[in-house]
C-alpha cells in the first residue's frame, strides 16, 4: 500500500527541547529547577506558602502522578497538575492555576529550538502526501503555540497531542486516533519519531511503518544495540532524508 500520509512527533522531531539549558538552583544541597521559584512565587498573592512546603507538595504529587497517570501511559494535563497542587496547597483559585500553567509553559517553550530548514522540507512533503502529528504532551494551546513559533502550524492536516488524547504514546490509543482523523489505515502511514520505545515500538505495533530520527540521540547505535523492541524501518539524522525514504517507497510500489 502506497504511504499517504507521515505522521510527526514534535519534541526532538520537528522542534528541539533543549532541557539541558534550563536552568537549575542549588537547594539545601539538591540542584532542582530554577523554574520552581518563579512558581512558588505566584502562590504568593493566595497565601503563605513556605518553599519547603511548596516543594515538598510537588515531589510528592509527582510520585503519585508516576503511579495513577505515567505508569499506566495516561496522560496528566497540565491543567489538572496545578489544579491538584492548588487543592493540595489549600489554594484553588483559577486565576492561580492559570498563571502556574502559563509560566510552566513559557518556560518550556523559551528553550525551544527551531530548525529553519523544517519548513521546507515538511512543505515539499505536503505536496506528496499529508502530513499528521501525534506526540506527547501535556498541555495542546503550548504545543500549538510552538508549532506556530517553527511556522509548521498551517501544514498539518491532523494534530493529536497525548492531552487531548487521554493516552500517551506507545499506548495504541493516541495511533488510533490519529489514524482515524487521517482516514488511513496502518499500512499507508509513516510515523517519524525520536523515541525507539514511544515511536517505534507504539507505532509498530498496529503495523505502521516506522522512521527513527537520531538527531538528538548521542549515541544511535548503542542505543539501538540495548533496545529490544522492533526495529525501526527506516533510521535518519535528519528530516530532510525523509524525501528520498518517500522517493523509494514509491519505486518499489
Amino acid at each position: 500500500m502506497p504511504i499517504r500520509a507521515v505522521v510527526f512527533d514534535l519534541f526532538d522531531t520537528l522542534v528541539d527541547l533543549l532541557g539541558e539549558e534550563m536552568p537549575r538552583t542549588e537547594y539545601q544541597g539538591r540542584m532542582i529547577p530554577s523554574s520552581f521559584l518563579s512558581l512558588h512565587a505566584l502562590t504568593a498573592e493566595y497565601g503563605e506558602i513556605s518553599f519547603d512546603a511548596f516543594l515538598s507538595t510537588m515531589r510528592e504529587l509527582e510520585k503519585q502522578f508516576l503511579e495513577s497517570h505515567y505508569a499506566q501511559q495516561k496522560e496528566l494535563p497540565t491543567t489538572e497538575r496545578f489544579t491538584t497542587l492548588a487543592r493540595r496547597l489549600e489554594l484553588e483559585d483559577d486565576r492561580l492555576i492559570s498563571a502556574l500553567v502559563d509560566t510552566h509553559m513559557d518556560g518550556l517553550r523559551e528553550h525551544v529550538r527551531v530548525l529553519d530548514h523544517h519548513e521546507d522540507v515538511l512543505s515539499l512533503l505536503k505536496e506528496r502526501v499529508r502530513l499528521g502529528l501525534c506526540s506527547n504532551f501535556s498541555h495542546t494551546p503550548a504545543a500549538q503555540k510552538v508549532l506556530d513559533q517553527a511556522n509548521l502550524s498551517d501544514l498539518f492536516d491532523v494534530v493529536v497531542i497525548s492531552d487531548a488524547a487521554g493516552m500517551r504514546k506507545p499506548h495504541s490509543e493516541i495511533f488510533r486516533i490519529t489514524l482515524d482523523s487521517l482516514e488511513l489505515d496502518p499500512d499507508e502511514v509513516l510515523h517519524v519519531g525520536d523515541s525507539l520505545k514511544a515511536d517505534v515500538a507504539g507505532a509498530a505495533a498496529l503495523g505502521i511503518r516506522t522512521v527513527w530520527i537520531t538527531r538528538r540521540i548521542a549515541d544511535p547505535v548503542t542505543a539501538l544495540a540495548e533496545y529490544t523492541g522492533p526495529r525501526p524501518d527506516f533510521q535518519i539524522a535528519d528530516l530532510s532524508e525523509l524525501v528520498s525514504i518517500l522517493d523509494d517507497l514509491e519505486t518499489a510500489k
